[in-house]
């Protein structure tokens, strides 16, 4: 590659956002270079176990000691890494980092980053989120409500394929939806019972979902969901969004983008004499090689903590502690969602049902506390909203030991009886000491230093569990549910993979890094657009508002380019 090459845009990052700015800048005519830090994954062709089953891996899908041991971090998340989708993974000896407090950072360093391996769970926000800064006091006031924000999710949805039911509550704004996937009888009984039992508007829907369900010819080159629930290997019908099925493609079709993998951004650099970026500095994974390359826009999509990151790294006479960091609001104010609680329950009757395909979703139980005065809380602020399903056990839950003859023989060959579990998200708070900063003498073997996590679960966040706790066990009794249990499993903050902050959004250029069109304040070529601009953090999955805001500030570049405002 030519480095004298001035490109109209660099884009660093290829997951949810990354591939959504390529794709708008692209589309708009602006050449762009769209970088990479880890290996290149081509769609289909590179899912190498997007068809395996358990008895085609070794351990059926259990990971050996020794990769036990490269994944100890990534491990933390209960549900992955496992073997057949480890290479979606970093590996933590390679990839270290700092923990002053314990922090739980899961990542993947691959072209489509986390959008191969995301939940899919797509939700908007409300102006109830957009304003509780503001009305509590906490933190800075967003400089956007919803209305704002309104059209790009209209242009995400329709673009990447939501299924979900429209339910007109005030909190969680309806959608552009595909058919909504199925309840099973069980949950049917739950969403039922709770619309008898309850009188604050609490209510159980299907989750929305980033998944195709119905044929149609506008999804260029996808086609539905097939309820194989393998989604995180990568899928070859397209049935679920991610960069590589869907927003990557659609960039290259115009022939404006370069996709560069490989290419560790160390980073922005910046120019004393036009006071704007000048492009960025990388290092080549494979051969160590540092590499300038120039453009005439930065947007940084790298994941929320790896933006922050090169934000950090990139000084200058005019920054000396990071580009845009002269008020030290860089690398603060880190958030993410409770994770790893909820509650279980028994269910009798039903066995005559059972469902077809794995359903790769689950129930939802939007936000119903703090929402107005009937629902508000006095022990704690925000709110938090329930994932959940419902299923039959199989012919695991029997032991060799517990039957013998002819009965155990039938018995291992009928399905179990149902069980329904739920997770609590709930909201945490942008507390300012929560922060993320570079390593004094910590390194990794790029020469690059490592990140230094001190974030914690404050009184808020721990009220708020328990009341998560307390409300789920409400939730499964309202059915008439057997043996209700609570269950909590040890949790750091980053663990909800809903990192966010570090590099917000606001009105002031003293008190937040980027304002209301995601632009550095002080560089107003560079944008950032992933979890790093988050002002506040909601209850809801944010990877949806990730790519309406990403949406919104490329075509804002777009129309600023082309008046000639970067020249």
């Amino acid at each position: 590659m030519n480095q004298n090459t001035v490109y109209d845009a660099i884009v660093v990052g290829t997951g949810i956002s990354g591939g959504w700015a390529a794709k708008e800048l692209c589309e708009n005519g602006l050449k762009t270079l769209v970088l990479e830090r880890g290996p290149m994954v081509k769609h289909i062709e590179d899912y190498k176990t997007m068809n395996d089953d358990p008895w085609d891996m070794p351990f059926k899908g259990t990971l050996s000691k020794s990769d036990e041991e490269k994944y100890h971090k990534q491990r933390r998340v209960s549900w992955a890494p496992t073997d057949d989708v480890k290479h979606f993974f970093v590996n933590d000896l390679e990839h270290p980092y700092e923990e002053t407090k314990r922090f739980d950072w899961i990542r993947g360093y691959h072209v489509g980053g986390r959008s191969l391996t995301w939940g899919r769970q797509s939700y908007r926000w409300s102006d109830i989120d957009f304003e509780a800064n503001l009305k509590e006091d906490i933190g800075v006031d967003w400089p956007v409500r919803y209305k704002d924000i309104a059209p790009w999710y209209d242009k995400v949805e329709s673009y990447i394929g939501v299924s979900g039911q429209n339910l007109g509550l005030k909190q969680l704004p309806d959608g552009q939806f595909q058919p909504p996937m199925d309840l099973n009888c069980v949950e049917k009984d739950l969403q039922e019972a709770m619309t008898k039992k309850f009188d604050d508007g609490r209510l159980l829907t299907i989750g929305r979902v980033a998944h195709i369900t119905e044929n149609t010819t506008e999804f260029k080159g996808r086609g539905p969901c097939q309820y194989r629930n393998r989604c995180w290997r990568g899928c070859p019908f397209g049935g679920y969004f991610s960069s590589n099925s869907s927003t990557l493609p659609a960039a290259e079709r115009t022939g404006n983008m370069t996709l560069r993998a490989n290419s560790i951004v160390h980073e922005i650099l910046y120019d004393e004499s036009t006071k704007k970026a000048a492009g960025v500095k990388i290092v080549d994974a494979e051969t160590g090689d540092t590499i300038k390359f120039k453009s005439k826009l930065v947007f940084l999509c790298a994941s929320a903590m790896a933006s922050v990151g090169i934000l950090l790294q990139s000084k200058s006479a005019t920054f000396p502690n990071g580009i845009g960091n002269n008020y030290d609001e860089l690398g603060r104010n880190i958030m993410d969602h409770h994770y790893n609680l909820g509650a279980t329950a028994k269910v009798d009757g039903h066995l005559d049902k059972y469902y077809k395909g794995r359903r790769p979703n689950g129930f939802y139980i939007p936000r119903f506390v703090n929402i107005d005065e009937k629902t508000k809380r006095n022990d704690f602020l925000r709110g938090f909203g329930y994932q959940g399903a419902a299923s039959r056990n199989d012919w695991s839950q029997m032991v060799a030991e517990m039957g013998y003859g002819k009965a155990y023989k039938e018995a291992i060959l009928k399905p179990g009886t149902w069980e329904i579990g739920m997770t609590g998200f709930g909201e945490m708070l942008p507390h300012h000491d929560n922060r993320v900063t570079l390593s004094m003498d910590k390194k990794d073997k790029w020469g690059l230093p490592q990140l230094d996590f001190d974030v914690e679960l404050k009184a808020n966040e721990l009220k708020m569990r328990e009341a998560i706790f307390e409300e789920s066990v409400n939730i499964l009794k309202s059915a008439g549910f057997k043996n209700v249990n609570t269950w909590e499993r040890p949790y750091g903050p980053g663990l909800g993979i809903h990192e966010m902050g570090g590099a917000r959004m606001g009105w002031n250029p003293r008190t937040s890094v980027v304002n209301k069109h995601n632009q550095v304040h002080d560089v107003p070529n560079v944008y950032v657009t992933d979890g790093a601009f988050m002002t506040s953090a909601s209850c809801v999955n944010p990877s949806l508002t990730y790519m309406a805001f990403t949406a919104r500030a490329a075509n804002h570049a777009a129309e600023q380019f082309k008046l000639g405002k970067f020249a």
